[in-house]
């Protein structure tokens, strides 16, 4: 399930289990090709955040380039991925979790 931050507060969203938070920008290309990747995930909770209108949340998270996904396992950070990564990378790096 893929749902876009928008007024919410990102800690309010996180739920138990894992949660993708993926970090992005419209005008980025390795963005866009991520949310196909992450469209093909089921059984996950990923949240996108826009970083250019929630910039102090990138800026609290440490994001230094884009897409960057943060995983979150019952409301704690545990893992930090920059870049695009393929579906296969995603099932691996989820079932490591």
């Amino acid at each position: 399930m893929i749902k876009y931050l928008e007024k919410e507060n990102l800690e309010d969203c996180l739920e138990e289990g894992i949660t993708i938070v993926d970090f992005y920008a419209d005008w980025c290309g390795p963005c866009k090709m991520m949310g196909t990747v992450l469209e093909q995930l089921e059984n996950i909770k990923i949240l996108k955040v826009n970083t250019d209108t929630h910039e102090e949340l990138a800026r609290k998270y440490g994001i230094m380039s884009i897409p960057t996904l943060i995983f979150f396992k019952n409301k704690e950070e545990v893992r930090k991925e920059i870049g695009f990564k393929t579906k296969e990378e995603m099932e691996r790096i989820l079932k490591e979790l």
